[in-house]
């Protein structure tokens, strides 16, 4: 199996790769007309990506089964293009989370304390400890939590032990209005409250810092916008570690101009795809805004942890055709029927129902033949997008002996 990895991969992963029997093209540098060309020239079944963007183009150009983001999100992927085209993408959830809670944290400590501002004035030779002892402090302060993945969940346990209460708004608890967050790892008490709020600016409104932690999704774009901000107390922290499309920044903008609100960033629109260029970013130069670039699951812990998850995923599609993580399998089989077969385990039997399927205009969505001790007769069970006919049952029983019983199930 050939895997073609197109952006900067740790050297223990490769080694993982050939050590699983592939063939491994490395290079960090392809992009855009260079990967199409470099997907058609090596004929390449896996792509690895972290941050490069995969367009149908280069899908077309090669013959690829899986594509890998070696991380957790997968916004840079045309997921519907390899859908269409019957190509796995898969990811490493979770892998990254300690990494960008542990950023995240940090950007939330360096805004409260200043830290970067303290740092520039002294290197630049000025003392002025008056300025910068004016810091409000973690405890008891209220952080809120959009979002409660694994990397929120990783941020939340570590401002408890800052003393912080919580307050959460997430998808995941929209049915549920009594949340056990002790199956989190998270305490719910006097010296440490958590809740769940009924919407984002309900969230916005009991926060002293706000953190978002949401995936890219149609409805998330653009929800961290005015309206949320506008509930934000002046002053307020607010940080981005997760999706530059989820907050809108020049309402982001406005409020630190007019309400003094102190931002860190992780992630940008428009970002540079390559490690090193030039950037510029208005918000960026507003006091109190601090960047950073794009590093949130950049440290060595992560990305050996990211690497090891690809290279499982990489040797399960190898050597049994099963692909942990996928992201774009069909939640639900979209067929109204299943045809259950019981019959002798022999040649041809399951060619002749096929066979007589396809001649009735039926669509075999998903199949699943399981075999019994003594490999004597087996039991199939057939997904289709409709029901076959009375005629094309008894065409089906009565065309072959091994046959032994059909039976019809509405979905």
């Amino acid at each position: 199996m050939k895997v073609l990895v197109a952006d900067p991969f740790e050297a223990s992963g490769l080694d993982g790769l050939r050590a699983a029997g592939c063939d491994v093209v490395h290079d960090p540098a392809l992009k855009d007309e260079a990967l199409v060309a470099a997907l058609a020239g090596t004929g390449a079944d896996v792509l690895i990506v972290r941050s490069t963007k995969v367009t149908a183009e280069m899908l077309d150009a090669g013959r690829l089964g899986l594509i890998v983001r070696a991380g957790a999100g997968y916004n840079t992927i045309d997921v519907a293009a390899a859908s269409a085209r019957g190509i796995y993408v898969s990811n490493c959830p979770g892998k990254n989370a300690v990494a960008v809670a542990e950023l995240t944290m940090g950007l939330i400590l360096a805004l409260d304390r200043r830290i970067p501002d303290n740092v520039i004035a002294l290197r630049s030779g000025h003392w002025n400890k008056k300025e910068y002892a004016a810091a409000r402090g973690l405890a008891g302060a209220t952080l809120g939590l959009l979002g409660f993945g694994s990397i929120a969940q990783d941020v939340a346990r570590r401002a408890q032990g800052f003393g912080m209460h919580i307050v959460v708004w997430s998808r995941r608890f929209a049915d549920q209005p009594d949340v056990d967050f002790a199956a989190y790892g998270l305490e719910s008490g006097r010296e440490s409250r958590i809740a769940v709020a009924a919407t984002p600016g309900d969230v916005a409104a009991a926060a002293d810092v706000l953190s978002i932690h949401l995936a890219l999704a149609p409805d998330t774009r653009g929800l961290v916008g005015a309206e949320v901000l506008a509930r934000l107390r002046d002053g307020a922290i607010v940080v981005n570690t997760a999706r530059a499309e989820v907050l809108d920044h020049d309402a982001l903008a406005v409020a630190v101009r007019e309400r003094g609100l102190r931002v860190g960033l992780d992630v940008y629109p428009d970002e540079p795809t390559t490690a090193t260029g030039e950037y510029s970013l208005p918000l960026l130069q507003l006091p109190g805004v601090y960047g950073t670039h794009h590093i949130g699951a950049s440290t060595d812990q992560a990305q050996e942890a990211i690497s090891a998850e690809t290279v499982r995923i990489v040797r399960s599609f190898k050597e049994t055709g099963r692909v942990p993580n996928v992201v774009n399998l069909a939640r639900r089989t979209p067929a109204t029927h299943m045809l259950v077969v019981r019959h002798r385990d022999r040649p041809g039997v399951l060619a002749h129902v096929f066979e007589h399927l396809s001649g009735g205009g039926l669509n075999v969505q998903e199949t699943e033949n399981i075999i019994f001790e003594g490999a004597e007769a087996a039991v199939a069970r057939i997904n289709l997008d409709g029901a076959p006919t009375d005629a094309q049952l008894a065409a089906i029983a009565g065309g072959n002996d091994d046959i032994l019983s059909l039976q019809l199930v509405a979905i």
